[in-house]
């Protein structure tokens, strides 16, 4: 997982041969159908020709494409911070905007540019929830023609879909990309510009579609033109330290319109479905300098970890039957995990193992 920790760095600033191979393979086959068996006895040819397939032709492919560009990219917005540039998805008529947490950072005023538009608008921080990398933000004008996007069922996507990735890469506002879901329920760490982990995100969408920096918060986007993620990682290879081709990661549409739709009608999140210990906590280490554990440093009163009587300086080894080596790995561990659920947490005190029931709490 380590080179999957690796958030899409802030910008600061083909042609589909592919249908032609399947066609080509198409028609192949229905000839090949098309030449067996032999005459009957009366001499008439008795073979059977396999009826004709149509599959999708270059042109329709493309068309299908420009159709959902068309019909989505007036949704997706680029979104200027102090010191970030990024984009986001337009969330209802009344101006809500969600993006990425990282992408507004401690900002509270941002400039938001619309698809097509070179008018810079002014928007405020509703409320931004980094446990979860997402944020909504509000325009203070509301201008004609902005559109708000569809959001499609993001449990419902399949590995080999076709999707579009819409933002604003390298401050190149309204760019789109293609690819294809590459892989669904990944968890995955984003770090931190210090070195940290950041949100630990389950159900992420694996995509093959490049997340270039400035493409957080936009939109990845199926044929159909529903929007079944926000496009937030892009991994990173371990041997080069650079972005890895062709490997990125969005946070599920379900999860965006939980948050979204809280921050909106509350002000804040009030239900984030994140399980949670109730403690702060640090990795240590063995003494080869390996990664060993995670060590309770405070463990909140009446919570999760104190009902089940954990202390400060018991290191966790487990849980759930996952081994826990550092605080990304129990932070993954939980995010696999629901609020209310129990689960049993292995650790040590005192050189001593011991095991524990604990009923989760939420973050």
């Amino acid at each position: 997982m380590d080179a999957l920790r690796t958030r899409a760095p802030r910008a600061g600033g083909s042609a589909p041969r592919t249908a032609r191979a399947v066609a080509a393979l198409v028609c192949c086959t229905a000839l090949a159908a098309g030449c067996t068996g032999s005459p009957g006895p009366s001499g008439r040819d008795t073979r059977t020709t396999a009826p004709a397939v149509e599959p999708m032709a270059a042109d329709d492919l493309q068309s299908a494409y420009q159709k959902v560009i068309r019909q989505v990219l007036p949704s997706v917005v680029q979104i200027e911070a102090v010191d970030s540039l990024g984009s986001g998805v337009v969330y209802d008529d009344r101006g809500h905007i969600v993006t990425n947490a990282h992408v507004v950072g401690d900002a509270k005023t941002l400039k938001v540019t619309a698809a097509n538009s070179e008018e810079a608008l002014t928007a405020r921080l509703v409320y931004s929830y980094p446990e979860q990398d997402l944020a909504v933000i509000k325009l203070d004008r509301v201008p004609a023609g902005l559109k708000p996007a569809v959001f499609g069922a993001s449990e419902k996507a399949e590995v080999g879909q076709i999707v579009l990735a819409m933002g604003s890469p390298l401050g190149l506002s309204s760019s789109v990309t293609q690819g294809i879901v590459s892989a669904t329920g990944r968890t995955v760490s984003e770090s931190r510009s210090d070195g940290g982990t950041g949100a630990t995100i389950a159900n992420m969408v694996q995509t093959s579609a490049a997340i270039n920096p400035g493409n957080s918060g936009g939109a990845l986007v199926n044929l159909a033109g529903q929007v079944i993620g926000i496009p937030t990682l892009a991994a990173a290879d371990p041997a080069l330290g650079s972005a890895a081709a062709g490997i990125g990661f969005a946070i599920p549409a379900s999860m965006a319109q939980r948050i979204a739709g809280q921050i909106v009608k509350e002000g804040k999140v009030v239900d984030s479905g994140r399980a949670a210990l109730g403690i702060t906590a640090r990795t240590v280490v063995d003494a080869g300098y390996r990664p060993a554990g995670v060590a309770v440093v405070t463990v909140r009163r009446g919570g999760p970890a104190d009902a089940a009587g954990l202390r400060p300086g018991d290191i966790i080894t487990a849980l759930g039957g996952q081994s826990i080596t550092t605080t990304t790995s129990l932070a993954e561990a939980l995010a696999a995990q629901q609020p209310g659920q129990r689960t049993r947490v292995t650790y040590q005190r005192a050189g001593t193992r011991r095991t524990a029931e604990v009923t989760l709490g939420e973050q």
